[in-house]
């Protein structure tokens, strides 16, 4: 296997055996990024130098006698450029800020060194992490997108530039990339990785995460960047003292498959994931059909009142001083937002946590929500995709994964999504690793010969 196909938990134990070196893995890396990235466009800023550095660094901790290697220990990996880098500009798709450099990490960044992450460099964001489509393309279709607002993670990752890549979702701005690019995405429960660093669109919804391969990897990552395994203040980055997915507990899923998704995707989308229920359920997990116990048309109309009255805020001043330089949606939505009376945000904040009950209610003990991740296949370039399928779940705060599962009669990625209850992260990655352990892998698109558009 190429050095550039290792996911992270692979590259990782390969590192700890010395079977590879830090140094080997970047290098091939970044030879990849040269080889292929031209037509994808998924990064931002490619720190050669410093992800060099960094590694030769890592190598060199190897090599000390008494030295505990962190859960990334010299593995590479992308950061949505809306994440403060120290010495890394931070640009957010903003061409006010295309030089701004920060003097300090995002909070996330930070824990990502700690743990022995390599920053490989910055990956291309729309602007300010809204819907306005970047320049970035899907690697499996150069004339689709790869989805946004982390649309250089996903595919980034899709295409083996980099084995993991930090995100942000604030609707739909994680599953949505890894789903039209054929990968894992994590969103965790709303505050469970630390924003601190981090440009905001909407603060009470927006939530960090990340891209990766496999629900190994995704563990991984939420345990170095979340710090789960805290003593004392102090971080457990050791790998001794990771909860490994082998170790999960394996018993037999509970899934509840909400039918009104179903009925607002397309007919090739709803079939796949019909399919999908049903290798679970004979596979033995208890997979219930069951309907909304409320209103999706008014979850979404409650996310999106929260979401343009929070981006007003976030974005005046700076709207004030650069019209100019704000994407069209982008500016729309915060002059929206400057308009919505006060009393309509409070209603919607009173509605969000009577959602929120209603949905942990039908949960039950232990009930994982199954879904699409998007109402369709990767569109094309003039749009980043429907956020409908997974915006309630940001707006609820509530832990999702988006799987791949398949691909259509084009070659396109299928994926579907699992939701858990509020800070049940846990059992969401363990039941996602029983899902994929019965899904088909996708190769790399890359590999795949039956796209004329490359």
């Amino acid at each position: 296997m190429d050095l550039h196909e290792l996911t992270v938990s692979e590259a990782g134990k390969r590192i700890r055996k010395r079977e590879i070196s830090p140094v080997e893995l970047t290098r091939a890396l970044l030879a990849h990024i040269a080889t292929v990235d031209a037509s994808i466009q998924a990064w931002e800023t490619v720190d050669e130098a410093g992800a060099l550095a960094a590694a030769r660094r890592r190598e060199a901790e190897l090599g000390s006698g008494g030295f505990v290697p962190g859960l990334l220990h010299g593995i590479p990996f992308g950061i949505k450029d809306i994440y403060h880098t120290a010495g890394l500009r931070t640009t957010a798709g903003f061409p006010v800020y295309a030089d701004f450099v920060p003097s300090a990490d995002a909070a996330s960044v930070s824990r990502l060194r700690q743990a022995g992450g390599i920053i490989l460099g910055k990956t291309v964001t729309t602007q300010f992490a809204f819907i306005d489509p970047a320049r970035t393309r899907n690697p499996w279709r150069l004339d689709r997108t790869p989805g946004g607002s982390s649309s250089g993670s996903g595919a980034a990752v899709a295409a083996r530039m980099v084995p993991g890549a930090l995100g942000t979702q604030t609707a739909g701005s994680l599953l949505r990339p890894a789903a039209f690019c054929g990968v894992v995405g994590f969103k965790p429960s709303y505050g469970r990785i630390s924003l601190t660093g981090v440009f905001p669109l909407s603060w009470s919804l927006d939530h960090a995460g990340f891209i990766v391969r496999t629900v190994e990897d995704a563990a991984l990552l939420l345990q170095a960047l979340a710090g789960l395994g805290e003593h004392a203040g102090t971080v457990t980055s050791s790998v001794d003292a990771f909860w490994p997915i082998a170790a999960m507990r394996d018993q037999l899923p509970k899934l509840i498959l909400l039918l009104d998704f179903l009925d607002r995707a397309t007919p090739e989308v709803r079939d796949h994931v019909v399919r999908v229920a049903n290798t679970f359920r004979n596979a033995g997990a208890l997979v219930e059909e069951r309907s909304l116990p409320w209103d999706l048309a008014v979850a979404l109309a409650v996310h999106r009142i929260i979401m343009e009255v929070e981006m007003a805020a976030v974005h005046a001043q700076t709207l004030a001083n650069h019209l100019d330089a704000y994407a069209p949606l982008l500016r729309s939505y915060v002059r929206v937002g400057q308009l919505v009376p006060g009393h309509a945000y409070i209603k919607a904040q009173r509605l969000r946590r009577r959602l929120r009950a209603a949905t942990e209610t039908m949960m039950g003990n232990g009930n994982v929500l199954l879904l699409p991740t998007v109402s369709s296949v990767a569109p094309t370039l003039e749009t980043t995709g429907d956020s409908s399928f997974q915006s309630p779940w940001s707006l609820l705060g509530l832990p999702s994964i988006s799987l791949p599962s398949g691909r259509d009669s084009d070659g396109l990625p299928f994926a579907i999504q699992l939701v858990a209850p509020f800070q049940s992260d846990r059992r969401l990655l363990e039941v996602a690793r029983w899902c994929e352990a019965r899904l088909e892998p996708l190769p790399s698109p890359l590999s795949d010969q039956g796209d004329s558009s490359r």
